[in-house]
């Protein structure tokens, strides 16, 4: 199941996304839901072609807790060892972002880079000091995700939460999908000025991960708990490099989808 939150011409709402296999997502239709979607799923009576609606970040989480170095690869790239344990971090609620949403250039940093991740989002009841079969339970779905970061300050500052948390940095989307085998899936990540001339920057798989999902959503829980709704981002692949004014970046997963936005320079 794809579950969004989308806006329409009477407000925003969750809803399914429905669409066959082999046909393209302008074909597709969204079907509204009562309420939020961790609950029973109730569907009204209004659907919306999904080109007529407005996705918007399918989630509001209180946090995204991320995880640093999980992929040996992007680690070796910044000539960084892989850690013993999950290296976490935060992003603040405030620098999520949707689909087709723009990604502000900040101007104190200098190289802002893209990092392509599959997010997890954790549903009802949450999770606290879970062991791995709790953890498992505690997901909810999978989207796409990109971990935006000013290289040079996180470079510079001695902790990483201004190179991580500018307004825009964290966009995810395009929707939830449960229910979906995540242990080796392709992350893609592609950057260019216009359809015709996306480059593949970052080519990776979630089989590469140092530490798996269910481990991740496990080790968290038992440094803080993790609420319905929450995002955990499950580190990068390597490849990844500079973004620029005028640039589109997309996240690509399988069995997801694709998360694209604008780069544009802070007015």
């Amino acid at each position: 199941m794809r579950i969004a939150r989308f806006a329409h011409a009477k407000g925003m709402s969750f809803g399914v996304v429905e669409g066959e296999p082999g046909v393209g997502p302008d074909g597709w239709t969204i079907a509204e839901i009562e309420g939020h979607p961790f609950g029973e799923i109730r569907f009204t009576t209004a659907r919306w072609a999904l080109s007529d609606v407005r996705l918007l970040s399918p989630i509001l989480p209180s946090k995204v807790v991320c995880v640093g170095r999980n992929y040996a690869e992007h680690a070796a790239e910044h000539g960084n060892v892989v850690p013993a344990e999950p290296l976490l971090f935060l992003k603040p609620s405030t620098s999520v972002i949707g689909p087709r949403d723009a990604i502000r250039l900040p101007i104190f940093s200098k190289q802002v880079e893209h990092e392509a991740e599959l997010a997890v989002v954790i549903g009802a009841p949450g999770a606290r000091r879970a062991d791995r079969a709790a953890a498992e339970r505690a997901i909810f779905g999978y989207t796409c995700a990109n971990d935006v970061t000013a290289r040079d300050l996180q470079r510079s500052d001695s902790q990483w939460t201004r190179a991580k948390g500018f307004d825009s940095f964290c966009p995810i989307g395009p929707w939830i999908t449960t229910g979906l085998d995540v242990s080796d899936l392709e992350i893609r990540c592609e950057v260019g000025r216009s359809p015709d001339e996306m480059e593949v920057r970052q080519l990776g798989r979630t089989k590469d991960m140092v530490f798996d999902v269910p481990g991740l959503v496990s080790y968290i829980s038992h440094v803080m708990t993790l609420l319905p709704g929450d995002v955990v981002l499950t580190g990068t692949p390597a490849g990844v490099s500079p973004l620029v004014d005028g640039d589109t970046v997309t996240v690509r997963i399988d069995g997801i989808g694709e998360l694209s936005n604008p780069v544009l320079a802070s007015s």
